[in-house]
């Protein structure tokens, strides 16, 4: 595993760049679909089946993430398998939490497109999210 020496201000203003990379990705992707935009930092559920069911799986991947955490920290000189390391923790996470949101517009929303911008933002936020994992964030903090 590399070490990484990054600067703070560098690193929030690279998560900052990202955020608005996906932000205009979803503006532009909802725009060309004709689909509803959504709210910053709010999560409308479809129904309350929804609410529950992600409830559920945030619950799940939490457990996950702790899971793994302990058992890496505890055993150091054991490799752990790669479905056990956070960076594919997350990438699942993302994936099965909008692949429900996406199911859930997609059968109960009127609008279908409301579906087709969800899976389009995903696949975006997962490339970005692997992108920056496997190339330790673009080689920007590698000294």
């Amino acid at each position: 595993m590399n070490i990484i020496n990054f600067d703070l201000g560098t690193l929030i203003l690279f998560l900052m760049v990202l955020l608005l990379i996906i932000s205009i990705f979803g503006f532009v992707i909802r725009k060309l679909l004709g689909v509803e935009r959504k709210k910053w930092f709010s999560y409308d559920y479809v129904n309350e089946r929804h609410k529950k069911l992600d409830l559920s799986v945030r619950i799940i991947y939490l457990s996950l993430v702790f899971i793994s955490s302990y058992y890496k920290f505890n055993n150091d000189n054991v490799r752990i398998t790669w479905y056990f390391e956070l960076w594919f923790i997350i990438i699942v996470f993302l994936v099965t939490s909008e692949m429900l949101r996406a199911f859930m517009e997609w059968k109960y929303v009127e609008n279908k497109k409301d579906a087709v911008a969800t899976i389009a933002e995903m696949m975006f936020m997962i490339s970005i999210v692997f992108l920056t994992i496997k190339t330790d964030f673009f080689g920007l903090f590698n000294s």
